[in-house]
């Protein structure tokens, strides 16, 4: 595998050139920019990463258009997750707008859910948790996730973490754009500490709401 020497800022150009053309046509013509500034070097980043976050997947570029009205064949991001536990871990993203860096867990199962809740019902396991949220918004995250219009049935209204049960899935995440040491080799350790700002929020549903 390559050693890890950055994100081109060739990768963003890639997805603003993908946005304005996005057709196999001319895929096929750039397939080797993609290859060369995009996925080699997120499978270098990956490789280095491993050890310390989990498995890598890489997602596929193309976009599964067969329920959806838009039928523009590829995606405008590549993604690729790392992870130790099905369905929970950290996240990055390349797009056109740079970086985009993030953890927690997008998926749900109804016993999961009920777990969730029941350790966000919980005193200590929920302070916990808001304290760690806390600490991801006072460092510029986003708390983000599927939630529903009211507090689920069975809980108060008036809970101290009425918003937090709402949830049905819950994540974190901190765009930094296209920071000067993205396309060096310091990215990993960059990536790597933003990832470790979300390890808390990771380890809290890995502990108390994994699938």
């Amino acid at each position: 595998m390559d050693t890890f020497t950055g994100i081109p800022a060739a990768a963003m150009e890639f997805y603003a050139a993908l946005e304005e053309n996005n057709s196999k046509a001319w895929w096929l013509e750039h397939k080797e920019q993609y290859d060369a500034d995009v996925r080699r070097p997120l499978e270098a980043l990956a490789g280095a990463l491993e050890p310390r976050f989990g498995t890598a997947k890489i997602f596929r570029p193309y976009r599964d258009v067969r329920f959806s009205p838009d039928k523009t064949p590829y995606k405008t991001a590549q993604g690729m997750f790392l992870s130790n536990h099905e369905g929970v871990g950290f996240y990055l993203q390349v797009s056109a707008d740079g970086l985009l860096a993030g953890g927690g867990y997008h998926s749900h199962s109804p016993a999961q859910l009920a777990r969730y809740r029941a350790a966000v019902d919980a005193s200590a396991s929920g302070k916990a948790l808001d304290t760690n949220l806390a600490a991801l918004q006072a460092a510029g995250f986003r708390i983000e996730g599927e939630t529903l219009k009211m507090v689920p049935r069975g809980f108060a209204k008036d809970h101290p973490r009425a918003e937090l049960l709402k949830h049905k899935t819950l994540s974190a995440s901190i765009a930094p754009g296209r920071p000067d040491w993205m396309d060096d080799a310091q990215a990993e350790a960059r990536i790597a500490g933003l990832w470790e700002q979300l390890r808390p929020l990771v380890d809290w549903v890995v502990r108390y709401a994994a699938p």
